[in-house]
């Protein structure tokens, strides 16, 4: 038989409180429904309403901040999806490899608010036959690793761009985003590059669903008119 615990007295609860007197700190919660005494100044009583008040204009501040930050996170997502989407449909209406190759290093940046944009395609010859397009460029084999080891995305803040990726564009850029091409098991790999001069504009714990959905377009395009398998 469980015996009865012994109840507390008013005094019980004074001299605990007495005790702790960061209890209220601590458990703010428990401020919650009580009935507070106003300031009385002759008698040195606490203002508890003062604080619950306090507490849940606090409350309503983060709330408010937190919606606020929500809300502009949607926004911005909202933006960078319909840059993605036009991007897409502008690639599409490519009427030869060479406007496709146009379209992602001349119209990308302006459609992407970014400052450069460059494919980087591997090979041991300079005799890739496509290779030589304007605003393509050709990497020694070994460099897609090095860039992006086993992952299909790089994002960096706070870098100095580098030739090898940017050409003469790499003066400007101070953030980047390196995306794995793989066009077809026949075909060298590469790198879709996008550079900013925003030191923070691409960010490593960005999500990369959206630029990553434009890479692999990209992708298909250039099977096409390749004629190409994957």
């Amino acid at each position: 038989m469980t015996a009865s615990l012994p109840a507390l007295s008013v005094d019980d609860v004074a001299r605990f409180l007495h005790d702790h007197p960061d209890f209220f700190i601590q458990r703010p919660d428990v401020l919650e429904g009580l009935r507070m005494p106003r300031t009385d100044a002759t008698r040195g009583v606490v203002d508890f309403q003062s604080a619950l008040l306090e507490r849940l204009k606090t409350d309503k501040n983060n709330s408010s901040r937190l919606q606020k930050e929500l809300i502009e996170t949607f926004r911005a997502n909202m933006n960078n999806q319909s840059r993605i989407h036009t991007a897409v449909l502008v690639l599409l209406e490519a009427e030869s490899f060479e406007e496709l190759v146009e379209t992602v290093t001349q119209d990308f940046p302006v459609l992407l608010d970014v400052d450069t944009a460059s494919v980087i395609i591997e090979s041991t010859s300079k005799e890739v036959p496509f290779i030589h397009q304007a605003g393509m460029r050709f990497a020694r084999q070994g460099t897609v690793n090095r860039w992006l080891g086993t992952g299909d995305a790089l994002l960096q803040a706070n870098v100095n761009g580098q030739e090898e990726i940017f050409g003469p564009g790499a003066g400007l850029v101070k953030s980047q985003a390196l995306l794995r091409l793989e066009i077809s098991t026949n075909t060298p790999a590469g790198i879709l590059a996008f550079g900013s001069r925003n030191p923070d504009m691409f960010q490593p714990d960005q999500a990369i669903d959206q630029i990553g959905f434009l890479a692999q377009v990209v992708e298909r395009c250039f099977r096409i008119w390749l004629a190409v398998d994957a």
